[in-house]
């Protein structure tokens, strides 16, 4: 496996070279275009609804199988010129079913004066989310906790695939907001809470989308979308859409690198972030939309609204009189297309902003402009309709192999005292808890609908962890019991008798499913009801293993100490259940490492990159339950002969380090080598260490290898109050695992 280490300015450098950006046969065609147009049909092009507003019937009463109101449909393209659609109705369809709505979609933008074809776009986030039968990968925090970009570029590639079969060639993926809350709802569609893991990890899958080249016109690629740019992740109170209070320099630390990274590496479209930062919502932010995205970053592409956002400017934020001084004031800044989502107010304030002056023609040229190219880009110009070849590579066997990698490899066990795991096949196991015997706990939101808790709609052939680890051990020697629901006791008593009868007990803990507003919550505690279950489990003096299903680390604290081994799953997608009861028995290794910070306690949400004046002793101390980057295995792995190759360097000089890993168990297994760098002494107060490095390898028993890594003065840099990067001579200190090794800067 290659090394997963991201320079962000060499990538910057590099990655630009292959950008489909600049080709003059398109710019020429799109201003032949925009000369053509009229005004309505340029701000109809910025205006993007939601596929309800066409579809026969209205809210819970749209018809299913969903149908396309043809008459609706035209007024919006041929009378309203409307540019975009996007969403899917009420729930995931059939592939064939895509294929038909995005056709008829198609059908009416070609009777069209100018036959301007509609540009779609989904949140296909963790596969393609709204086909039905489609692969469905574990979620962003899963994946990032294979700390293994080139098995996330693998699932990117695969999404793409089946989101482009459905006829879909915008995907509103990937998320790159740093997991610096775990309170917030969305921590789960991150990388986590490391800037280094989340750009490499971020890169990953935007290549999966479009490819090395970024050629997305290919019929196997989509164009990915950087969201939400930027600051969504890091609210102060943990609540969805709410503020966030971030210096600059902590958001160009912190924040913006995988940004940087990802519009370098080519990506064609970015979603802005819903809240606000330091009191001004992002949607109206020039500076950040505008000077720093396009102006330092260099982005040329696409940059749309979330979901009602403009409207919000006014209804919520109250910086905004009304709509169109929202909209005036949204444009201005850099929004290139509105999420509206239902209606055409953007549309009918835009216009009389723009015959009123108040927002020039050349900002609408350019706005549609970059639509428009977009539209090339992607080859809808020339065929807008799917490509019916894909359904060959849809759901493939092989992306199911994949795909149950990936479950495997997300999977992080965190205790396994006295090896308990892997358990016999042989063993009488009772299973319990809220999360044994459903797929959606195994998927969470975005999963055949928003909120991704409808379970009757999720394929039958999957198998829940109950159905798995009975498939595994046979059924006679498998029994459930619920025992509580996820905020209530079903029948604790019960399910202590029955795990009486039991070897050992799997509790399975967790999360129903939610998606964003929706998962809003003010304790991270898991709640009672299910810690009673496992208190009483485990007085039962049965071995008692938990499983966690769950989109952030909620907080387990009571139970950890008489459990005999916890594996937290997350939301590891539709191989989950057979990912985990492979892992529960040994016939995968767990390889997983945690990718955020896991808190002992609800108010103690201190990060692994915390200053030193957050770790000074007492009770002022760093004390997770587990820390970033932890993870154990059925094997052992012992780290020797950290070297660096200079004690002192100038500036400029690159250092290179070694160090040497051995399996010193009796199986294969995976592991993540991480190094770190503390910079002891700096004139801002300096992270404690930040991880500047990571390789996943493969060691047999008994195998040693050496890993390198190097440091350049990027990674001795940090963000000074300027906003620029600064290098100070002084004494630096490199670990891996439980060795270090310091060297000067001069």
């Amino acid at each position: 496996m290659k090394v997963a280490r991201i320079s962000l300015f060499a990538a910057l450098l590099a990655l630009t070279a292959s950008l489909t950006y600049a080709q003059p046969a398109v710019e020429v065609r799109v201003q032949n275009l925009l000369d053509q147009m009229t005004l309505e049909e340029k701000v109809g092009q910025m205006t993007q609804i939601t596929l309800e507003v066409v579809s026969v019937g209205e809210g819970p009463g749209i018809r299913e199988p969903l149908m396309l109101d043809r008459k609706k449909l035209r007024e919006i393209i041929l009378d309203r010129g409307v540019g975009a659609l996007f969403n899917v109705g009420t729930h995931a369809h059939s592939l064939e079913s895509w294929n038909e709505i995005i056709s008829e979609i198609q059908d009416v933008a070609r009777e069209g004066r100018l036959k301007i074809p509609v540009l779609y776009g989904i949140d296909a986030i963790h596969g393609a989310t709204y086909t039905r039968g489609a692969t469905l990968f574990p979620q962003s925090i899963g994946m990032a906790s294979t700390w293994n970009p080139d098995l996330l570029r693998l699932a990117s590639e695969i999404t793409a695939v089946e989101v482009r079969a459905s006829g879909i060639p915008w995907n509103f993926n990937p998320v790159l907001d740093s997991g610096r809350q775990p309170l917030w709802p969305r921590l789960w569609e991150t990388f986590g809470e490391d800037a280094l893991l989340t750009t490499a990890m971020g890169v990953a899958y935007v290549k999966g989308q479009e490819g090395d080249a970024n050629d997305i016109s290919a019929p196997d690629r989509v164009a990915s979308c950087l969201k939400h740019y930027i600051g969504y992740g890091h609210p102060v109170s943990g609540k969805d859409r709410t503020p966030a209070w971030v210096p600059d320099h902590y958001l160009r630390q912190y924040i913006l690198p995988p940004y940087i990274a990802a519009v370098a590496a080519g990506a064609h479209t970015v979603m802005v972030n819903s809240g606000d930062i330091n009191g001004v919502p992002v949607h109206i932010n020039r500076y950040l939309l505008t000077d720093l995205l396009r102006g330092e970053l260099g982005f040329k592409g696409l940059i749309d609204s979330d979901y009602a956002d403009i409207a919000k400017l006014y209804q919520n934020h109250r910086v905004a009189a009304d709509n169109k001084d929202a909209v005036r004031m949204a444009v201005m800044a850099g929004i290139d297309m509105v999420m509206v989502p239902a209606d055409f107010s953007f549309t009918d304030d835009l216009i009389a902003l723009v015959r009123e002056g108040k927002v020039p023609m050349s900002r609408i040229d350019e706005a549609c402009g970059r639509i428009l190219k977009l539209k090339y880009q992607l080859g809808l110009f020339d065929n807008p309709y799917p490509d019916k070849s894909l359904k060959a590579r849809f759901a493939t066997p092989e992306a199911a192999v994949i795909n149950l990698r990936a479950a495997q490899e997300s999977l992080v066990l965190l205790k396994n005292e006295g090896g308990i795991l892997p358990l016999k096949k042989s063993a009488k196991i009772l299973v319990t808890g809220p999360t044994a015997n459903r797929l959606s706990v195994l998927n969470g939101g975005w999963t055949y609908t928003w909120q991704g808790n409808r379970e009757d709609l999720l394929p039958k052939d999957k198998l829940t962890i109950l159905k798995a680890i009975a498939a595994e051990a046979g059924a006679n020697r498998v029994s459930f019991s619920l025992g509580s629901t996820y905020d209530s006791e079903a029948d604790i008593a019960a399910a202590v008798k029955a795990a009486k009868k039991a070897d050992v007990v799997v509790a399975c803990l967790g999360e129903e499913p939610y998606c964003e507003t929706p998962g809003n919550i003010g304790d991270l505690t898991l709640p009672q009801s299910q810690l009673d279950l496992v208190l009483a489990l485990q007085k039962s003096g049965k071995p008692v293993v938990v499983v966690l299903l769950q989109g952030r680390p909620r907080i387990i604290r009571p139970i950890v100490d008489g459990a005999r081994a916890i594996l937290l799953a997350w939301l590891p997608g539709m191989e989950g259940g057979r990912a985990i009861a492979d892992v529960l028995f040994g016939d995968a290794n767990p390889s997983g490492r945690l990718p955020v910070t896991y808190p002992r306690s609800p108010n103690d949400l201190v990060l692994y990159d915390h200053l030193w004046t957050e770790n000074t002793g007492g009770t002022n101390r760093f004390n997770p339950q587990w820390p970033f980057g932890f993870g154990l295995s059925y094997t052992t792995f012992a780290y020797s002969d950290l070297k660096l190759d200079k004690s002192s360097a100038a500036r400029g000089e690159v250092i290179t380090a070694s160090v040497t890993v051995t399996n010193t168990g009796q199986v294969a297994g995976l592991e993540t080598v991480q190094l770190y760098l503390s910079d002891l002494v700096a004139s801002i107060a300096p992270p404690n260490k930040r991880l500047k490095g990571f390789r996943k390898i493969e060691l047999a028993p008994g195998e040693s290898k050496t890993v390198y890594f190097t440091l350049s003065g990027e990674e001795m840099s940090f963000i000074g109050l300027d906003g620029k990067p600064v290098i100070e001579p002084g004494e630096f200190r490199v670990t891996v695992a439980d060795l270090s090794s310091n060297f000067t800067l001069k």
